[in-house]
């Protein structure tokens, strides 16, 4: 399961997740991609616990595509 990892500083108004609503501050951003299917986590910088990004999973055309897709999501989350 190819998986790639960010360092990000939350946005203003922190990043929503599905376990535990907004986390703000120094956070890791996670991507997988299995046949497409892409699954976005963050968690706090060296935390253990991961948490699911709401509403930022998808399916990609082209598997390729994960790495930029991944870039994306950390450019736009990125934003101290």
């Amino acid at each position: 399961m190819p998986e790639l990892r960010s360092s990000i500083a939350a946005p203003p108004g922190g990043v929503m997740t599905d376990e535990v609503g907004v986390i703000t501050g120094a956070l890791e951003l996670a991507t997988t991609c299995v046949d497409g299917a892409v699954q976005v986590w963050i968690r706090y910088a060296g935390a253990e616990e991961w948490y699911r990004v709401s509403a930022a999973d998808c399916t990609l055309h082209d598997p390729r595509d994960h790495e930029a897709l991944h870039n994306a999501l950390a450019a736009v989350l990125d934003r101290p």
